[in-house]
């Protein structure tokens, strides 16, 4: 499996994520401009001992990105703008989990382009939008349980 960060900003965040993808054995790709230097003490506090042993990509931005994946790529969308439930999402063990900004999430050309594929995971609460570590977290979990990883 595949979680991508579109110009993440928040070195936590990122850090986070990469446990979670060590620990699911997905592969992290980080597209266009970080927030933050990967080098930083942060990302690895927060990835703690794990950062090592993540496997992860660099892409100059998102167009690099797309240029590199296979002609057939399940990419699936990740926003609160999404119009269809996480639940719903075409999971497959090679599928591209994509995240947006965290202070602004995709720009409107992926709105526009990839509108069919953008899900959205509920919130019944009083909350705008949940920490992108734990969408992504909640994300690659099911993901991995509908795709019969584990």
């Amino acid at each position: 499996m595949n979680v991508v960060l579109l110009n993440p900003e928040i070195p936590f965040n990122t850090g986070n994520i990469g446990r979670t993808c060590v620990a699911t054995g997905s592969m992290l790709h980080l597209v266009g401009k970080l927030g933050f230097k990967i080098e930083e003490k942060e990302i690895r506090r927060s990835g703690l001992d794990y950062w090592p042993k993540l496997s992860y990509r660099r892409y100059a931005d998102f167009h690099s990105f797309l240029d590199c994946l296979p002609k057939d790529a399940n990419l699936i969308f990740f926003s609160t703008k999404g119009l269809k439930n996480f639940r719903n999402a075409p999971y497959t063990k090679d599928c591209y989990l994509i995240f947006g900004q965290e202070s602004s999430g995709f720009p409107y050309e992926i709105h526009r382009r990839f509108a069919d594929s953008i899900y959205q995971i509920p919130i019944p609460g009083d909350v705008r939008s949940l920490n992108l570590s734990a969408s992504a977290a909640v994300a690659v979990y099911e993901a991995a349980r509908v795709a019969g990883l584990f």
